[in-house]
């Protein structure tokens, strides 16, 4: 029940920050809004991290490269996701992310990609997704 909990909070957030992120875009550019709100965010994550002391910092060095580019693509998806709520909206922009996250982590879980177990994706989650890609269409009409 935790863990889906976190997760509704996560999507809730996500919504929140493209908006937020749209908006402050407005004022200084799609690129120094990215930058800031990272910066921003790496602040209270350090804060955070400091205050609760999760994590061993001894541990940092063997944590590999490709997964330390992270960072780096939470810039290219706050421009992406300011630029599409600038384009079509916050709903439509945020069901389209929603099923490019669930088509990503079908192929993830499909072919065990980053170290996940593989799954075998059956009949009724290509229905979801179909569904769901049948919703975003809907709502652009």
């Amino acid at each position: 029940m935790k863990g889906l909990l976190f997760a509704f909070l996560a999507g809730a957030f996500i919504t929140i920050q493209g908006v937020a992120n749209t908006r402050i875009s407005v004022d200084i550019g799609t690129w120094p809004a990215a930058a800031l709100t990272q910066f921003v965010g790496f602040v209270a994550a350090f804060v955070i991290w400091t205050m609760i002391r999760d994590g061993n910092r001894s541990q940092l060095a063997q944590v590999s490269p490709l997964y330390l580019s992270g960072g780096a693509l939470a810039a290219i998806i706050i421009f992406a996701n300011v630029t599409a709520i600038q384009k079509v909206g916050v709903t439509l922009s945020m069901a389209v992310v929603l099923i490019a996250q669930l088509l990503m982590t079908f192929l993830i879980d499909s072919f065990g990609w980053f170290g996940v177990k593989q799954k075998r994706m059956r009949l009724p989650q290509f229905i979801g997704i179909g569904l769901m890609i049948a919703g975003v269409v809907i709502l652009k009409l």
